[in-house]
């Protein structure tokens, strides 16, 4: 189950811990991968650490250099990512965000475009670059990675928890208007991972965020990719349009 022998993958935000874990486990059930983020020599190294661990060359492995802040950047990414590959994508996991964190009252206006820019604008640039050809396939998987707080909202970030609502949003239509041809649009919305970014937080506030998780543990970026694996085989191809919640059951639908 879960295999994906022959299909092209493109993952947006592959140097950092969710992105990479994404990518490892999608080449890992065989598929070809195009890792795409802004440091190359980080990419590099992630293309090379899988091929090692999976006893193979870097055949399955492209990287490909993107800033999606700039909308051209984000406009040509699919057809630079395709030409490495050599085939068409099969699957899109838009995963690249960042935030600018501050509560609304302070919040400066580039602040808020940045993380709109993108966390959201360039989603959408990525997705509809690839529907056209999957559209004309009539198959493909678009995931895209939203967060928590696009459902619950956070404190001192109402622009990236709006961008991740805004995602889901999207990703709800861009679903009815793609499932007649085949092509399914989903969701995955984590919690708290234990990343680098949260290694740095003190215990006394990660005590505090455990505590709120029913299951009693921050997730590991492995659990994102397993339910991006699922969404983007064969066995989900009756889902689409859904959020799956990946956060240990810190909020509840």
């Amino acid at each position: 189950m879960f295999r994906l022998d022959g299909k092209v993958a493109l993952v947006t935000g592959a140097s950092g811990g969710i992105g990479s874990a994404i990518a490892r486990a999608l080449h890992g059930q065989g598929a070809c991968v195009v890792l795409s983020g802004t440091r190359e020599q980080i990419l590099r190294d992630v293309a090379a650490s899988i091929a090692r661990d999976a006893g193979t060359d870097e055949g399955r492995l492209h990287v490909c250099t993107a800033d999606l802040s700039d909308a051209a950047a984000a406009d040509a990414l699919v057809a630079t990512a395709e030409e490495k590959a050599g085939a068409p994508l099969d699957i899109l996991v838009n995963n690249a965000g960042l935030t600018r964190d501050t509560l609304a009252i302070r919040m400066k206006d580039e602040d808020w475009n940045r993380v709109m820019d993108v966390d959201l604008s360039a989603p959408f640039r990525l997705s509809r670059a690839t529907l056209k050809g999957m559209l004309r396939r009539r198959s493909g998987r678009i995931i895209n990675i939203a967060s928590v707080v696009g459902v619950t909202g956070n404190a001192g970030q109402v622009n990236y928890s709006a961008a991740k609502a805004g995602m889901i949003g999207m990703s709800k239509s861009m679903a009815q208007e793609a499932g007649a041809r085949g092509v399914t649009v989903n969701v995955v919305a984590p919690g708290f991972i234990q990343t680098a970014m949260t290694d740095v937080l003190p215990d006394a506030q990660k005590e505090k965020l455990v505590s709120a998780i029913p299951l009693g543990r921050m997730g590991q970026p492995d659990d994102v990719a397993a339910a991006v694996v699922y969404l983007a085989s064969a066995q989900a191809a009756w889902v689409t349009g859904a959020t799956l919640h990946v956060n240990g059951g810190m909020a509840m639908s």
